[in-house]
């Protein structure tokens, strides 16, 4: 079922779809862990109902964000967004497969690329119910080493690459992306509640960039008290909440 949902009272509104990878914790969180500059061009890698550049967009609206998604139904959803923003010239969605240069656009066209991937090799992981789910979650249409390959080749030389990955794997993601020509620079942890084993790993890295990973105190979303962090807060912009 096809859902119209709002980020903060008068703010951005994004559609998405119950059939489809629904909005999670992992894409806001992923959405506010970037540094972002003014005017930067942005590449959302499998961006599916185009949540993600949304949220960059809510923290810096002078960005450029395109969007690449394979699944019609997706990429549907992420048009609609950004109309019903009147964001059709900052947020695009390429209808294209990131595993075919030839669709995508110019080398080195971005300053930053971002992506929630596919967290399981295929038959791994728990299952997911239909072919969308599946291959949000699963390396069905896009393993690791496919995407960071596309980042690597769109961005500019020193360009940012952003992405959320499962921390059983985070040895696969740091050995992918220097393979890939993208250093590991930042490394930050979440953790459901401090002391916790981490679910979650956002990682930065820069092409071309030297050797040198900051690894930064774990993100913690929940305190002592069972309450929301400020930081996971910020993420869902509830600071917003009470603005007039």
């Amino acid at each position: 079922m096809e859902h119209l949902d709002q980020l903060f009272p008068g703010g951005p509104r994004f559609y998405y779809d119950d059939s489809h990878f629904p909005p999670g914790t992992d894409t806001f969180l992923l959405g506010a862990f970037p540094s972002l500059r003014p005017g930067e061009r942005v590449c959302d890698l499998g961006c599916g109902c185009g949540l993600l550049g949304l949220l960059l967009l809510a923290r810096e609206p002078s960005l450029h964000v395109t969007g690449v998604e394979l699944q019609p139904e997706a990429a549907a959803l992420a048009e609609k967004t950004a109309a019903a923003n009147g964001l059709e010239d900052r947020l695009v969605c390429l209808r294209a497969d990131l595993r075919d240069a030839s669709h995508l656009s110019q080398a080195g066209s971005f300053d930053l690329c971002v992506a929630n991937p596919p967290y399981f090799p295929v038959g791994s992981g728990a299952p997911a119910s239909g072919d969308a789910r599946r291959s949000a979650r699963s390396e069905e249409t896009a393993t690791l080493e496919q995407v960071c390959a596309a980042a690597a080749r769109l961005l500019r030389w020193g360009g940012r690459f952003a992405l959320c990955f499962r921390p059983e794997r985070l040895t696969d993601l740091l050995c992918t992306l220097r393979q890939q020509g993208l250093e590991p620079k930042r490394l930050r942890l979440v953790e459901a509640r401090a002391g916790r084993a981490p679910s979650l790993v956002l990682a930065e890295a820069r092409r071309g960039g030297r050797p040198g990973l900051q690894l930064e105190a774990p993100l913690v979303l929940t305190g002592a008290d069972g309450q929301p962090t400020a930081d996971y807060n910020a993420a869902y912009f509830r600071h917003m909440e009470d603005k007039p």
